[in-house]
């Protein structure tokens, strides 16, 4: 079954009223989630408008680690064809980036442009595993965390520290390469380690060549992003309560919202996997999810649709990690009965019907 209305089974234009009358009733919904394909955050945008609701994507966290520090001091940033192509020093900063196939890909390579080319690339990790498959030389994170160790090795770097510290030592092999990149996940290191991270590489570029390549949230972050920008000139997290644009990362924060109960409807957008918000069920609230997903019942929302996964049973655009660019990903089974563009274009036309009925 592909839809569900108070968690009986349903054919979708049915659900699609539901849904509709469900949202046109709220005074502040908000459209949360945003991990689905582009046409469906597009359709997204586009009914947050037609309600004047806010929106709040699941990456928001990883976004906004990095887009404050982005808009104070910029940032010196690579592409992963880059990193792995010219790259003789490679920094991995945390956890988080060692479960990804870059990784992988650098470990597995060496430098064959520029002025590395042909040199042995060495693989160092701050705060990271000390033991796998992948060789490296690994430096402990100090108590302070991720944010106060990248402080105190660009203390280091700057001469500001010194000693036989390991970070005096991890300074000395950051400031010989030839090219560097340091790899690291926002969400994982917070606002704070972006900002501090982001000097460490300014200040290496003050002798030698050395570039940042931050990970993309496993949540379409990064595509979300990009079409933010070119939809509403914004950042993500946007209201539309006046009909424009109002962008504020505090204010339209999807769960505080809801935790002081300034929203009293919801619906959530998650065609590729994403955790449910503890609030999701607590109000009235529309759902679209995956076909096959956990959260594909009737019993999640009060209205829930499964809809195609895009890669899988759906084609759609996603972010191509590899790429660092938008990518079309055809289906690659059975295409599903509904999809999330589809359904959401279907509500935002039901609702312009409901309010010219009222008219």
């Amino acid at each position: 079954m592909a839809a569900w209305v108070k968690g009986g089974a349903t054919d979708a234009d049915a659900a699609v009223e539901a849904a509709a009358t469900l949202l046109a009733s709220a005074r502040n919904a908000v459209l949360a989630g945003l991990c689905a394909e582009l046409s469906a955050v597009r359709a997204a945008y586009h009914l947050a408008d037609a309600l004047g609701a806010s929106v709040d994507p699941v990456a928001g966290p990883s976004l906004y680690a990095e887009l404050g520090p982005l808009s104070r001091t910029g940032a010196m940033t690579t592409t992963p064809a880059e990193a792995i192509g010219r790259a003789d020093a490679v920094l991995i900063v945390g956890n988080v980036p060692w479960d990804r196939p870059i990784v992988g890909d650098i470990a597995g390579s060496q430098a064959t442009r520029g002025r590395a080319a042909g040199s042995e690339r060495v693989i160092l990790s701050l705060g990271g595993p000390r033991n796998g498959a992948t060789r490296h030389v690994a430096y402990p994170v100090e108590a302070g965390g991720l944010a106060v160790s990248i402080a105190h090795l660009r203390a280091f770097l700057k001469g500001n520290l010194a000693g036989e510290a390991a970070y005096a030592d991890l300074a000395k092999r950051l400031s010989s390469a030839q090219y560097g990149v340091v790899l690291y996940d926002p969400a994982e290191i917070g606002e704070l380690g972006v900002e501090m991270l982001t000097g460490l590489i300014k200040d290496l570029n003050e002798a030698t060549r050395f570039f940042g390549l931050s990970l993309a949230d496993p949540f379409q972050g990064r595509a979300l992003l990009q079409l933010a920008a070119w939809t509403t000139g914004q950042a993500p997290r946007v209201g539309f309560g006046r009909h424009v644009p109002e962008h504020d990362p505090w204010r339209f924060d999807s769960a505080r919202q809801i935790a002081a109960g300034e929203a009293d409807a919801a619906l959530w957008l998650a065609s590729l996997p994403a955790p449910r918000p503890d609030w999701l069920g607590t109000l009235p609230s529309v759902a679209i999810v995956g076909v096959g997903s956990p959260d594909a019942s009737g019993d999640v929302a009060d209205v829930v649709f499964a809809v195609g996964v895009p890669g899988e049973s759906a084609g759609g655009s996603l972010w191509d990690e590899r790429r660092a660019a938008i990518a079309y990903a055809p289906a690659s089974g059975q295409t599903a009965e509904l999809s999330a563009a589809g359904i959401l274009t279907a509500i935002q036309e039901r609702l312009t019907l409901k309010k010219a009925a009222a008219c």
